[in-house]
């Protein structure tokens, strides 16, 4: 799928994540609790995969679908999320937050 030049398409949110030694299960649960807050409070999105990395058991890469880039706006200006990210940011070496569009999709 190719979108003509100017038209969006679907945006994805993507997370690269490193934990502080010791403290990967605290944050794998710390950003499940943020995903299922997020399924359960905003509209645009339903789903979000957290993937570790096997060469590195410290990093984990998380990345979701979101219905439109004004969703994801929202969801990062509702009360609630500012505080969640900010608890995981305390167990974390490293954390980069990515918006990504969808370019082309095979299978």
């Amino acid at each position: 799928m190719f979108e003509a030049p100017g038209v969006m398409g679907q945006p994805y949110t993507l997370g690269v994540w490193v934990a502080q030694p010791g403290r990967e299960d605290e944050f794998a649960a710390a950003w499940k609790e943020l995903a299922e807050w997020t399924t359960r409070e905003v509209a645009g999105t339903a789903s979000a995969k957290l993937l570790r990395d096997v060469a590195d058991p410290r990093r984990f890469v998380t990345i979701g679908p979101w219905e439109s880039l004004e969703a994801i706006d929202a969801w990062r200006a509702l009360p609630g999320f500012a505080e969640r990210v900010a608890a995981i940011r305390a167990i974390l070496e490293r954390f980069e937050p990515i918006t990504l569009e969808l370019i082309a999709e095979v299978g």
